[in-house]
């Protein structure tokens, strides 16, 4: 059953601060931001928004994002944060999908809806709203909407119901990650799962702090760790290269650190290296929007031994990882990797059919691909659909990486399969690198690390990878330059 911990927080302590809102300068109580919820609450309930019903908002990072949600979550409604990212096409594809009650955003509409348009900017509720009804939010209700990205498809928009929600919060306050007194960093947008989950709601729930920023930025989030005493944050590995390779990286204090977290995809054992010489312990996570971000948990001591590995499953999570056949394998064997449990998300909104297809016997299939060593640590190689075979042999891109990214000079490496007249596939590197590094180079460097099967055929220097709007390295967009260079079509 869902928790209303804004109005918990606001009675138990509502002078503490919930939120830094860096955006407009302003800092929030929890007691500020409960009245702030209530009056949105009031707000939507006056223009009929009930439960059930989608309330879609299009619009940067900004504090509407966390009071429409608990604004929502008080009348059993739906909150839907839109890509401000895509053109207006797409976002009135997703807003004909989604059918919302209610459609919110700044300034004027990008695209034409059926839905009246309300800018948050120029709504006033100061006046006399009826309260909202007092509901009791089941585990079943969904309370939050995100689109994927739709980078491998058309975009679907997954289902949060209240228990999930509560799953992936009880993950990460059961396991010790969060502490009462923790000030986070939010500078992930709001159209993905981390700015909610990691740690926004988690860390709320508890009442600590979290300090909204309207966009990533590495040099403001180096200031805000000095001068906010910021205590753990997570981020995806550009941002964290992006923090790294920042002026005033080595010159700012990260002693009041307790951890890092990175998710999204594997990191750089280099970078993790970087981090280490500040004193930082640096974990890497799992998880992804169908099932949660926090599906695993690596304790802090092990960090610094693993750095490589995500850990352990997470209590509640439910763990195969299968060969093609959907047979188990077995200890530092690959295959993919399912899962199930409380944290599973309630499906696909109008589109039951593809969640379907997406379970195995009631777990999820990630597409990810993972091994186990014998003492129950995971690491992730790579993502099923990005593996090619080259002569007959299965290569991970994500194995390959880790090895072009151990390379002194190479900063990041992404891998990808092409055609090849001998070999079927065989793959193409793209590194951002600080100096040129030509394929004999790579060919020796990688000898004695990887069998000569996995060796990229082809190697292109580029000054920065190429992102998707959640900041993740566009893997498609690569594959296909690469295609095209190798074919010529």
């Amino acid at each position: 059953m869902w928790r209303d911990f804004i109005a918990e927080r606001a009675e138990s302590n509502p002078e503490a601060v919930a939120i830094i809102d860096r955006i407009n300068n302003r800092r929030w109580s929890y007691a500020e931001l409960e009245r702030e919820v209530i009056s949105w609450s009031s707000w939507l309930h006056d223009r009929g928004v009930v439960r059930g019903e989608r309330v879609a908002y299009l619009a940067p990072n900004r504090l509407e994002h966390l009071t429409l949600f608990f604004a929502c979550a008080k009348l059993g409604a739906i909150l839907v944060p839109l890509n401000h990212r895509l053109s207006p096409g797409e976002q009135a594809v997703i807003i004909g999908h989604v059918e919302p009650k209610v459609l919110l955003g700044e300034g004027v509409a990008p695209f034409a809806a059926s839905v009246p348009w309300h800018d948050t900017r120029e709504i006033r509720r100061d006046g006399p709203l009826p309260p909202p009804p007092a509901l009791v939010v089941g585990d079943e209700e969904v309370l939050l909407m995100l689109y994927t990205s739709g980078s491998t498809g058309d975009p679907k928009g997954v289902l949060f119901h209240a228990g999930m929600l509560m799953a992936n919060m009880e993950h990460t306050l059961g396991t010790g990650v969060l502490e009462p007194g923790d000030i986070s960093i939010i500078n992930t947008p709001f159209f993905h799962t981390g700015a909610y989950n990691v740690f926004t709601l988690p860390l709320l729930s508890l009442g600590g702090t979290m300090i909204l920023f309207e966009r990533f930025d590495p040099g403001e989030v180096l200031s805000s760790i000095e001068q906010d005493g910021v205590t753990i944050f997570w981020a995806v590995p550009t941002m964290f290269q992006a923090i790294h390779d920042h002026p005033r990286f080595q010159t700012t204090d990260f002693s009041r650190i307790r951890v890092l977290l990175s998710g999204g995809a594997p990191l750089n054992l280099g970078l993790i290296e970087g981090y280490h010489t500040k004193g930082v312990a640096f974990k890497q996570g799992f998880g992804l929007t169908e099932v949660g971000p926090n599906c695993f948990l690596h304790q802090t001591e092990d960090s610094w031994s693993r750095p490589d590995s995500i850990g352990k499953p997470m209590p509640l999570s439910q763990v195969r990882v299968v060969d093609e056949q959907g047979r188990e394998v077995g200890p530092d064997e690959v295959g993919e990797l399912l899962l199930r449990g409380p944290h599973l998300c309630q499906g696909y909104w109008r589109d039951e059919r593809r969640f379907r297809e997406s379970l195995r016997d009631g777990f999820f299939a990630t597409g990810d691909l993972v091994r186990r060593d014998r003492e129950g640590f995971f690491y992730v190689v790579g993502r099923k659909k990005e593996m090619y075979i080259s002569g007959g042999e299965n290569v991970y891109p994500g194995e390959v990486e880790k090895q072009l990214q151990a390379h002194p000079d190479i900063r990041q490496a992404v891998v990808v399969g092409v055609p090849d007249v001998r070999w079927t596939e065989v793959g193409f590197a793209w590194i951002v690198a600080s100096r040129d590094v030509d394929l004999e180079e790579l060919r020796l460097w990688l000898n004695p690390r990887l069998g000569r099967y996995k060796h990229p055929q082809h190697v292109h220097r580029l000054e920065a990878l190429p992102l998707l709007a959640n900041g993740k390295i566009d893997r498609m967009g690569l594959g296909s330059r690469a295609r095209r260079m190798v074919t010529g079509e």
